[in-house]
């Protein structure tokens, strides 16, 4: 800890805040976070635009990648949780899953070993994305009281509803935004943390000025490096498809309540 602490004066923040490459303290203010998410974006463009121009009848190189994707997300995600009716909602989801494990991915790729979602304005913005679009389909598909509909579940006795109104109000339309933010945020915040805790570890003992000793612990943390690459990159799949069936989850309630 004393090695991390002095490699890292300003404590774990500085794992995460990045100079500005351009409109320093400005709203344009454009940083290595802003690059991971613009990268992302056209990874995603050129994957499934290119791979959607020429539809093969035997779909091969990055027409196989953008359509083997897309029945993955809609037999997986769309139709497992929204049924039919889910299938207008792949492109969206689709999206939703491929960006941000583009942006969780890079935590594992060399020399960026960043990922962009570990900064909580990403994953809030998302959330809030989820959040926005499900309450405008459930007015849509319910009608305006659609919010009442919700946080009075059929079934209570009305005595019942003093309790059961404000937990519902709550559990839907704050906690929801709030723990997929935080869930997404929490968990690749820790990857990259102790990624790069195993890293200085081997850095400090592969040093010239080490001794024989130290240098016959080196395996220990690069072995255990090694194993965090190889469980990141599941946290990366792992946490965008958790992020994406949540995301059904909810609109696929609010187009139809009784599920």
């Amino acid at each position: 800890m004393v090695v991390v602490a002095e490699l890292f004066p300003r404590g774990v923040n500085e794992l995460f805040d990045w100079p500005a490459m351009f409109g320093k303290d400005t709203l344009l203010a454009f940083n290595k976070t802003a690059l991971m998410a613009l990268i992302s974006t056209a990874i995603c463009i050129a994957i499934f635009g290119l791979g959607s121009r020429k539809r093969a009848l035997v779909p091969v190189g990055i027409q196989n990648v953008a359509e083997t994707g897309y029945e993955a997300v809609e037999t997986n995600i769309s139709v497992e949780v929204m049924g039919a009716e889910g299938r207008k909602w792949t492109p969206f989801l689709l999206t939703l899953f491929f960006f941000i494990f583009f942006m969780n991915i890079f935590e594992v790729i060399p020399p960026i070993q960043f990922p962009a979602t570990s900064r909580f304005a990403i994953p809030v913005f998302l959330a809030l994305q989820t959040w926005l679009i499900f309450i405008v389909v459930g007015f849509i598909k319910q009608g305006p009281f659609y919010i009442l509909k919700a946080i009075t579940p059929p079934g209570v006795p009305k005595l019942l509803y003093i309790l059961v109104i404000p937990i519902e109000l709550v559990s839907i339309f704050l906690i929801r935004p709030f723990s997929l933010a935080v869930r997404l945020f929490a968990n690749m915040v820790a990857g990259h943390v102790l990624l790069t805790v195993f890293a200085v570890m081997c850095w400090e003992l592969s040093k010239m000025d080490s001794g024989t000793y130290q240098l016959a612990f080196i395996p220990l943390p690069f072995f255990g490096l090694m194993a965090m690459v190889g469980f990141e990159i599941l946290v990366a799949l792992l946490q965008a498809y958790i992020f994406t069936i949540l995301t059904a989850v909810y609109v696929g309630e609010a187009i139809h309540p009784e599920h």
